[in-house]
């Protein structure tokens, strides 16, 4: 897939600045999302993935978390540059992959309740943006299977959303397959009904800044031989790096030249005089 133009991205930012949200239509080859779906098949199969235990994460409802530990296929998705470029402008090029998930709402998936996906970060509200959410559709998202619900303008508000406080307003981000909703981590949104007899699949790529703890431990999640093995771009955004030369680093070292000796890295010390 070609980069956005100049034009398209500022427009998928502005957006984001003004609604929380947008969308990315049909911007997924379909060689890509297929290959994905069939990937995705197969590592719940082998995990014997179950139904969600409660209410937020869907009693009809199946999650495969860290994706990349799974299969080195699915770095395609947090390296799609279209994407990537988008959520790069909303954070910035030092961003961290925070989690990498695949979630199949199955029929009969009640709505999710809203949230923030930054609800647990402790920031007085509004804030910067610090989480940019990328929702890969790999099936068509419409009214009828739960598309994602969202409160428009809401990541500017000065509280997360309490337990059935949005009773409407929202809008339901339908898409074909194919496409990506990018949104600001702090709007309220929800996974809608699924009143068909078939699933709906997506992959749910978070972002958080730099300077931000990860959602899921890619540090940990990842073995390190594995993380060499992977793009270098990759390596810095599961954490093998240090945001703004200081945020990350061992013993005032770029944990990103434990990987790649030669790699250019500047510290926050090499910029002080």
């Amino acid at each position: 897939m070609d980069a956005l133009s100049t034009e398209e991205r500022a427009g998928h930012l502005a957006r984001i600045a003004e609604q929380g949200w947008t969308v990315l239509e049909s911007v997924v080859p379909d060689d890509l999302r297929l290959e994905l779906v069939a990937r995705i098949d197969r590592a719940m199969e082998a995990a014997g993935t179950p139904l969600g235990a409660n209410a937020f994460l869907g009693r009809r409802t199946r999650r495969l978390f860290n994706l990349l530990g799974r299969d080195p296929f699915f770095a395609a998705v947090p390296l799609f540059e279209p994407v990537l470029s988008v959520v790069e402008g909303v954070l910035d090029d030092e961003l961290l992959l925070s989690s990498l998930t695949a979630i199949s709402m199955g029929p009969g998936q009640e709505p999710q309740p809203f949230h923030s996906d930054d609800g647990s970060i402790p920031l007085p509200r509004p804030h910067v943006p610090i989480a940019c959410v990328a929702i890969w559709a790999l099936t068509d998202f419409t009214h009828a299977n739960g598309a994602t619900r969202l409160v428009p303008g809401s990541h500017r508000a000065d509280h997360k959303p309490g337990r059935g406080e949005v009773t409407g307003g929202w809008v339901e981000a339908e898409m074909p397959a194919g496409s990506v909703l990018v949104y600001d981590g702090s709007i309220w949104h929800g996974g809608g009904e699924n009143t068909t007899a078939e699933r709906r699949l997506g992959i749910v790529c978070n972002h958080c800044a730099g300077w931000v703890r990860q959602e899921e431990s890619q540090l940990l999640a990842l073995p390190r031989d594995y993380v060499a093995g992977l793009p270098a771009r990759l390596q810095r955004m599961v954490g093998y790096s240090a945001y703004r030369g200081l945020i990350g680093h061992v013993d005032q070292v770029d944990p990103g030249t434990w990987l790649d000796p030669t790699a250019e890295s500047q510290m926050v010390w090499d910029r002080i005089r």
